[in-house]
């Protein structure tokens, strides 16, 4: 298991770096599972060469076992033909082929408990990677979702509430000023237009006033002189 275990740090060490470290989640992610993979191939590699192995030691604890049996059928003949010493020649090579066989067998029953635990360890990395590359999807899609949450931020941060609230309000301002400038000039406009209509008609109402003035004080004047005219002379003291 130390192989799955140096696997597991790496994973946790590698979204330990896409929290605490300013770097690019996707590449983390992808480089992590790349990396996981490449262990799953070098496992591979290790169960095949193990394989390989146990099935040479097979082969060999068979040849020592048929060799066992043949040196013991040699012996049988020979002890037949009353070839003792022969006989236990063949027993002596005998003994040399079972022990060999022995011991290929304690080495199968290892390589074989070996390649076992590596096939397992496989199985075991692959339902990790398998689970690495959805929860990679998912980390993708989460950092994918941060970051464009962050540049909509930043841009909110650059435009500036303050700023765009202050903008509305001088706006607003200007409108308020320019709507009274308007109503102002409207205002006198017709003040001038209502001052112009009265001194109009005050002029035309002024007209004969003058008239009969004038015609008035011609008729003072000439009653006046008419007076003088027929006023009798003073006397001489």
């Amino acid at each position: 298991m130390g192989l799955l275990d140096r696997i597991s740090r790496i994973f946790r060490a590698s979204l330990n770096s896409v929290v605490n470290q300013a770097e690019d989640p996707e590449k983390i992610l992808e480089q992590t599972v790349a990396d996981m993979q490449s262990d799953l191939i070098q496992l591979r590699q290790s169960v095949a060469q193990a394989i390989a192995t146990q099935k040479r030691t097979e082969r060999q604890h068979e040849q020592a076992q048929r060799m066992a049996q043949e040196w013991y059928q040699r012996a049988e003949l020979a002890l037949q033909k009353g070839e003792e010493a022969l006989a236990k020649e063949a027993l002596t090579r005998r003994k040399t082929y079972a022990d060999t066989a022995q011991t290929m067998a304690a080495q199968l029953q290892q390589q074989e408990a070996v390649v076992a635990k590596l096939k397992e360890n496989m199985r075991l990395l692959e339902g990790k990677i398998t689970e690495a590359r959805t929860k990679k999807d998912m980390y993708i899609a989460r950092a994918r979702s941060a970051q464009a949450s962050q540049r909509l931020n930043e841009m909110i941060g650059q435009v500036g509430t303050g700023s765009a609230i202050s903008a509305f309000e001088q706006m607003e301002e200007k409108i308020t000023a320019l709507e009274t400038q308007s109503e102002a000039i409207a205002e006198l406009n017709a003040t001038t237009a209502d001052s112009q209509l009265e001194q109009k008609f005050a002029a035309l109402e002024g007209q004969p006033n003058e008239i009969d003035a004038e015609l008035a004080a011609m008729k003072a004047q000439m009653l006046a002189g008419s007076d003088e005219a027929q006023l009798p002379p003073a006397a001489d003291s």
